[in-house]
């Protein structure tokens, strides 16, 4: 079986997942050699594409998945729960 990373997000952020943050989310995940979706509602693409995470429209009380799949899925995850605290996006 694929054993991937995957964490639950409710974005508390009054603006959502804007511009700021989520160039912030896309630069976290650019670092890393995982495949990184973010998912919201039915949708799901890649969170190191700036226009894919602008395109979701995800607002306040939304409910998001990251999943990361590869060798450093673990890192990556890690990393951006960090980012989305750090940024108040998510507690």
């Amino acid at each position: 079986m694929i054993q991937m990373e995957k964490k639950d997000f409710k974005i508390i952020a009054e603006t959502g997942i804007h511009a700021r943050p989520a160039t912030l989310l896309v630069q976290t995940a650019s670092k890393f050699n995982s495949d990184i979706t973010l998912q919201y509602q039915d949708k799901s693409v890649n969170l190191k594409s700036i226009m894919g995470v602008m395109s979701l429209g995800v607002g306040q009380n939304a409910e998001v998945t990251i999943t990361a799949d590869g060798d450093d899925e673990k890192d990556a995850i890690e990393a951006i729960s960090e980012t989305m605290q750090k940024e108040g996006l998510s507690d």
